[in-house]
């Protein structure tokens, strides 16, 4: 997706009205960073206003090897220019059911108290694509009652483990525990839109550690017949092995 639609989508998503203060934010922030050690997170103070981040910790330097200064001047465009182009249309529909979610399910005293986390793959200074989870805590509201200036924290995991992208909203309720009050698999079309009925059974199977023998005797068609479907499945999902299949089924049930 090119990078002027990126940013007109997110601009319909994110359209407000407000003159945020954020001193208060940053001076509290920048005190903290100063502290913190180098780790694989870090945080910035995102502005969906004018698509700008108003504060960058040193640790993305440790965790993409990006400087802080370099994002910061850049803007959130130079951001998304290092996104995966197979997550984007899934993050901004991630993004924008979020937004759906609040403005109708959530009230606006409740709005201060919600937080907010979902992921996608981006590329670091070696050009190499790592896992981003990101959690953004809303600072700051328009005149409209929109969330517009957020904390947001990232944790960087290794290319390795393949992540649906997924969103999820928590609320912090009367017990000062956070709930999950919306969660929404944005990857599950794979299965449901692109896996046949026959090959939905195999990956049930595959799933409870059964051999191409033992579901082609359960589902009474050759062994041959399972191990073409189990290949015509990594296709189709983009994945290398039936390890990699099972487990990204068993972090998400419903998948299947």
């Amino acid at each position: 997706m090119p990078n002027d639609s990126i940013h007109d989508t997110y601009r319909a998503i994110f359209s407000s009205h407000g003159h945020p203060s954020l001193e208060k934010h940053i001076e509290k922030l920048i005190e903290l960073d100063t502290f913190l050690p180098y780790s694989s997170t870090f945080f910035c103070i995102t502005n969906t206003q004018d698509l700008s981040f108003e504060y960058v910790s040193k640790n993305i330097h440790a965790c993409l090897g990006l400087t802080s200064e370099e994002v910061k001047s850049k803007g959130m465009r130079y951001f998304w220019s290092r996104m995966h182009p197979d997550d984007l249309d899934l993050w901004l529909h991630a993004l924008s059911d979020l937004m759906k979610f609040t403005l109708n399910e959530i009230s606006v005293e409740q709005r201060s108290k919600m937080t907010y986390t979902w992921n996608y793959r981006l590329k670091n200074n070696c050009d190499s694509y790592v896992n981003i989870v990101q959690n953004t805590t809303p600072l700051e509201f328009d005149s409209g009652n929109k969330p517009i200036i957020g904390l947001a924290h990232y944790t960087v995991l290794v290319p390795e483990i393949s992540m649906p992208i997924c969103a999820s909203a928590k609320l912090l309720n009367h017990n000062n525990e956070y709930e999950t009050v919306y969660y929404n698999n944005f990857s599950q079309k794979l299965l449901s839109e692109g896996i046949s009925n026959r090959e939905r059974d195999v990956i049930r199977l595959l799933v409870l550690n059964h051999s191409s023998k033992v579901i082609a005797e359960k589902l009474n068609i050759s062994a041959n017949t399972v191990d073409t479907h189990r290949r015509n499945i990594l296709k189709k999902l983009n994945i290398s092995s039936t390890g990699e299949l099972v487990g990204m089924i068993k972090m998400n049930t419903n998948l299947i």
